[in-house]
């Protein structure tokens, strides 16, 4: 695999240890900055919903730029947004440093995959995806960790200086390693680029995107009181779990990327079913050690198996103008299952039947993904074919 894909993948780390590291330090951020833990945690929903609004600015103020130009400045971005981060005097100076921040993530990752496919034959490009994403789950692995251990030794803005670093580093490496032929998008009006989202078949893929993190995320977020409340775990043993699902998520991704490029429509829905059933066995696997640990290792490998094979599909129902529109937007639609997903979980807990049942409500929501998923490869000729009729008018 070429070498510029691991530069993608620099980038990559810097922004998951950015989106996911906030959730170690609420504690540390809420005594400093004088705030509610529940203040402290709408730092991570305002970080999403910059995601889900930078997703469509950015791209679109930089359709007309040079692909590499347009990356270097997306980590120029985040490496400043860090920098506030760590030196805000206040909440609201926090919150809006972190919206900042979030708004180069949506078109990073987006503009990020189209560049990727770009470097490599047509039989590599989900592999190529895969690679960059890898980026993200050594975040979690390792990133995360640390950045969690450095803020509560060092204070919680000494992790955002850290991050800074990392950003740096990663613009850096874009600038040097990235090529410049590469990614250069073709002169295309900003109302045909838009066009890509109105085809039912696109918007169908992303709402498959959604409603697949939908389920992830409604039990991960909670997965640290399930595995201590239920499964009886000590609240230390909870972070060495939580490796175990880090290393699922770069075995899933990396597999979840290969399969794709041989098999992209199977793989789509062959994940997305092993997903309902893994979440939905999660429930039963609580009530011993061994079986939670596993089924946690699973989840990690099983959800972001779907990434890559997502993130290719949808790709592929954008060719021509527009492409890098569409992905930035199925980046946003993962974000926005997120948000989604969190809150579908507090509500079970608090509304519905408790926490044990999280896990059960989540993997009904995969098989919502499988039926936009059939709806979409079912409205996917219709759409080309409406599109050839209007270049051949």
């Amino acid at each position: 695999m070429p070498v510029a894909l691991y530069a993608l993948a620099a980038g990559a780390f810097g922004i998951g240890v950015t989106e996911f590291v906030i959730m170690g330090l609420l504690l540390e951020v809420s005594a400093d900055l004088g705030v509610s833990i529940s203040a402290a945690g709408l730092l991570i929903s305002g970080y999403a919903l910059g995601v889900v609004v930078g997703a469509p600015l950015l791209t679109t103020l930089t359709a007309r730029w040079p692909r590499k130009m347009v990356l270097m400045g997306l980590m120029a971005i985040f490496t400043l947004g860090n920098l506030a981060c760590a030196l805000a005097p206040d909440y609201g100076w926090l919150m809006a440093a972190r919206v900042l921040t979030s708004f180069a993530h949506a078109t990073f990752f987006g503009v990020g995959s189209v560049v990727a496919t770009d470097l490599v034959p047509a039989n590599k490009k989900a592999s190529a995806i895969a690679i960059m994403f890898t980026g993200l789950t050594v975040a979690n692995i390792l990133g995360v960790p640390f950045g969690t251990w450095l803020g509560q030794l060092a204070g919680w803005r000494s992790t955002f200086l850290a991050v800074t670093g990392v950003g740096l580093a990663a613009l850096a490496i874009i600038a040097l390693l990235v090529p410049k032929d590469h990614g250069t998008p073709s002169t295309t009006r900003l109302a045909d680029d838009l066009k890509v989202l109105r085809r039912p078949a696109l918007l169908l893929g992303l709402a498959t995107t959604v409603l697949s993190w939908v389920g992830v995320f409604a039990a991960f977020t909670y997965i640290a009181p399930m595995l201590t409340r239920i499964t009886g775990f000590s609240d230390a043993a909870v972070s060495p779990i939580l490796l175990v699902f880090g290393g699922g998520l770069v075995v899933g991704n990396l597999l979840g990327g290969r399969l794709a490029d041989r098999w992209l429509v199977p793989t789509v829905y062959g994940s997305l079913v092993l997903l309902s059933l893994v979440l939905m066995g999660l429930s039963p696997a609580l009530d011993g050690k061994v079986t939670a640990v596993a089924a946690v290792g699973l989840l990690g490998a099983v959800g972001f198996a779907t990434v890559a094979p997502l993130q290719m599909w949808v790709l592929q129902k954008a060719k021509g103008a527009g492409q890098s529109l569409a992905s930035s937007f199925n980046i946003a639609a993962f974000n926005l299952g997120n948000a989604i997903g969190a809150a579908l979980g507090g509500w079970v807990i608090d509304g519905g039947p408790g926490l044990w049942a999280v896990p059960l409500v989540a993997g009904l929501v995969p098989l919502g993904a499988i039926l936009t998923a059939y709806l979409s490869e079912r409205r996917a000729a219709p759409d080309v074919e409406a599109d050839c009729a209007v270049g051949n008018a």
